[in-house]
């Protein structure tokens, strides 16, 4: 099992229930984007690097189970989630090549805005 899922288990069997825990890895992933972006001026791509994998395993996970057959959300919901997962995939494989504080400030945006509306805090 990869460290996202790993992470994901682990945050599951705690007493969050599956938004909160979605919550809480989408602000996981975007606390570490945003420490990794400080070395960045230095030169220090790894770390960054490594958050951006992060971001995507997180993304992949919630955007296969968010697109499940079996899931119930409607259909547009669905695609919605779909499309802004193939976004943010492409964002950050994007910002791997060429990073900039924007890309950067973007994904983190993403990542706290739809964590704000899985606890129920839209905007």
């Amino acid at each position: 099992m990869n460290t996202a899922a790993n992470a994901y288990a682990r945050t599951a069997r705690s007493a969050l229930s599956p938004r909160e825990a979605e919550s809480a890895l989408l602000l996981k992933a975007a606390q570490r984007l945003i420490s990794a972006e400080h070395g960045l001026a230095s030169g220090e791509v790894r770390s960054l690097n490594e958050a951006l994998s992060f971001n995507q395993r997180i993304w992949t996970l919630l955007s296969s189970e968010a697109t499940a057959d079996e899931n119930p959300l409607p259909a547009d919901v669905k695609q919605g989630v779909a499309r802004l997962g193939v976004f943010v995939l492409r964002s950050c494989v994007d910002t791997m090549i060429e990073p900039t504080s924007e890309k950067i400030a973007t994904l983190v945006s993403i990542n706290n805005q739809l964590a704000a509306g899985l606890q129920g805090n839209p905007g």
